[in-house]
C-alpha cells in the first residue's frame, strides 16, 4: 500500500474517529437511565479508552502495521488470537455498514421521499464504495471534511451551550442557570449508583472507531509520530468532545425531560433558540454516518488486507491496485455490507438483529486483546529493541492489568442486564465460532509443516 494519507488527515481522523451519530442521537437513553450521573458513565469508559488506546499507541509507534491490533496479537499471542480479532473486527465494521447506511437513508428519504430508503442506502453505499476504491488519499479527504463538519458542529455546541448555561449568549431571557439541573429533579443521582453502570453498557459501544487512527497510520508518511500524536490527544478529545457536550445538555435541561431522551442536541438547540434546530441536527447526524460508513468501509478493508497478507483470508485480499489500494478486500467488505443492508429491510427482527447483537460486545473483546498483547510485546520490545518504545504506557504493568480488570467487570455486569446479556452471550458465541475456526486452521498447518519434515 502506498503512504497517501497527509499529516491533516490523520489528525482529523483522529479527532473525528471519537465522534459517532451515537454521541448525537443515542446518548439520549443513558441520560434517561442515569440522569446527569450519566457523566460518570462517560468518565469510566472514557478513562477505559484512554488507558486502551495508550496501550495500542505502544504497540503502533513501535510497529506501525496495516493490521495494527489484530497483527500484534498475532505475535504476541499465536495465530489464533491474530486470526479471531481480526475476523471479528472486520465482522463488526461491516455490521456497522448496514446501520449506518440505513440511518442516513432515513434522513436522506425524508429530505426527497420520491427516492425510496433502499434507493439512498444503495446510493450511499456506492459513493463512498468508489471513494474508497480510488485512493486512501480520497477516503482521507472524504473523511477529513466528514470530521471536520462534525468538529465544528461539536466546538460550537459547546461554545454557545456554555454561554447560555453561564447567561451570557447574547438576545437570551434566561439567567446563569448553576447547578439547578444537576442537583433537582431527584439529585444527582436520582436512579441509584447502580445506573451509572447501567449508563456505562449503553455508552461503552459508541466510543468503538478510536482505534482506526493506528491502522490509517501505517499509510502515512510518518507513522510513527502519527501515532504518538493521536494517542497523546485521545484525552482532550473525549473529555471536549464527549464529556463537555453532555455536560451541557444535563446542565441546561432536565434529565428527565421527554425531549432530552427523544434527542438531547436537539431539545439544547430548540431551549436556546436555534432555528430549525431539527433540521440543523439531522445535517450533522447525516455527516457523522457518512463519516462512519466510510471509516467502516476503509478499516474493514485494511483488515481484510492484513489478514490476507498473514495467510488467514484469501490472498487475493492482500493484492493491491497501482494506486496502492487494497480492492478485493474492499469489495468484499461492501458486498457483505450490502448483504446486512437487505437483511435490515427483508428481516429486521430476526436475521438482522442477530448480526447486530452477535457483534454488539467485539468492542469489549478488541480492548481485551489489546492489553494482552501489549503485556507480551512490551517485554519482547524491552528485551530486543527498547529504542523503539517512544510511546510507552503508564505504570506498567500494572495499569495495564487494572484496565483488564476494568473490562472484565463491564463484560461480569453485562450478564446481568437482559439487553447486555444477550449481546454478550452472542458475541461469545460469534468469537467461539471464529476461535474453533482459527484452532482447526493451526492443527491442519501444523500437520502440513510436519508432512513436510518427515518428507
Amino acid at each position: 500500500m502506498k503512504a497517501g494519507l497527509k499529516n491533516r488527515h490523520l489528525s482529523m481522523i483522529a479527532i473525528g474517529g471519537v465522534i459517532g451519530a451515537g454521541l448525537f442521537v443515542g446518548s439520549g437513553a443513558g441520560i434517561a437511565a442515569a440522569g446527569p450521573a450519566i457523566l460518570l458513565s462517560y468518565a469510566l469508559v472514557g478513562t477505559l479508552v484512554v488507558l486502551v488506546m495508550r496501550m495500542l499507541g505502544e504497540m503502533a509507534a513501535a510497529d506501525p502495521v496495516s493490521g495494527s491490533f489484530s497483527a500484534y496479537a498475532d505475535r504476541a499471542l499465536g495465530r489464533w488470537a491474530g486470526f479471531t480479532i481480526g475476523w471479528l473486527y472486520w465482522f463488526f465494521w461491516v455490521v456497522v455498514l448496514a446501520v449506518e447506511a440505513t440511518a442516513g437513508a432515513d434522513i436522506l428519504t425524508g429530505w426527497v421521499p420520491a427516492v425510496p430508503q433502499w434507493g439512498w442506502a444503495l446510493i450511499v453505499m456506492v459513493v463512498l464504495t468508489a471513494t474508497n476504491l480510488f485512493s486512501v488519499g480520497s477516503y482521507g479527504e472524504f473523511e477529513f471534511w466528514f470530521a471536520g463538519i462534525k468538529v465544528v458542529a461539536i466546538a460550537a455546541f459547546i461554545v454557545i451551550g456554555g454561554l447560555a448555561v453561564f447567561g451570557l449568549l447574547p438576545g437570551a431571557s434566561d439567567g446563569a442557570i448553576g447547578t439547578a439541573n444537576l442537583t433537582g429533579h431527584g439529585g444527582f443521582l436520582p436512579n441509584g449508583p447502580g445506573a451509572v453502570l447501567t449508563g456505562v453498557l449503553m455508552v461503552v459501544f459508541s466510543f468503538m472507531g478510536s482505534e482506526i487512527v493506528t491502522l490509517a497510520a501505517a499509510e502515512s508518511t510518518n507513522p510513527r509520530k502519527a501515532v504518538a500524536r493521536a494517542t497523546n490527544s485521545v484525552i482532550w478529545r473525549i473529555a471536549v468532545f464527549y464529556l463537555g457536550s453532555i455536560a451541557i445538555v444535563v446542565t441546561l435541561l432536565p434529565w428527565n425531560s421527554p425531549e432530552v431522551k427523544k434527542s438531547p442536541y436537539v431539545a439544547v438547540l430548540d431551549h436556546i433558540g436555534i432555528a430549525h434546530a431539527g433540521q440543523l441536527m439531522d445535517v450533522i447526524v447525516l455527516t457523522a454516518v457518512l463519516s462512519c460508513l466510510n471509516s467502516g468501509l476503509y478499516t474493514a478493508s485494511r483488515m481484510a488486507f492484513s489478514l490476507g497478507g498473514r495467510g488467514d483470508a484469501p490472498k487475493a485480499f492482500s493484492r493491491t491496485t497501482e494506486r496502492g489500494v487494497p480492492a478485493t478486500a474492499i469489495l468484499a467488505s461492501v458486498v457483505f455490507g450490502f448483504v446486512a443492508v437487505f437483511f435490515n429491510y427483508a428481516y429486521p427482527d430476526t436475521v438482522f438483529q442477530f448480526l447486530l447483537n452477535s457483534s454488539g460486545a467485539v468492542a469489549l473483546l478488541v480492548w481485551l486483546v489489546i492489553c494482552f498483547s501489549q503485556l507480551r510485546m512490551r517485554r519482547t520490545l524491552e528485551r530486543e529493541s527498547p529504542e523503539r518504545l517512544t510511546v510507552k504506557m503508564w505504570a506498567y504493568p500494572y495499569l495495564t492489568w487494572v484496565t483488564i480488570g476494568m473490562i472484565v467487570f463491564v463484560v461480569g455486569y453485562m450478564f446481568t442486564d437482559p439487553t447486555g446479556r444477550e449481546q454478550m452471550v452472542l458475541s461469545l458465541l460469534a468469537a467461539a465460532i471464529v476461535l474453533g475456526v482459527a484452532l482447526v486452521r493451526e492443527v491442519r498447518r501444523k500437520g502440513s509443516e510436519k508432512d513436510l519434515a518427515q518428507r
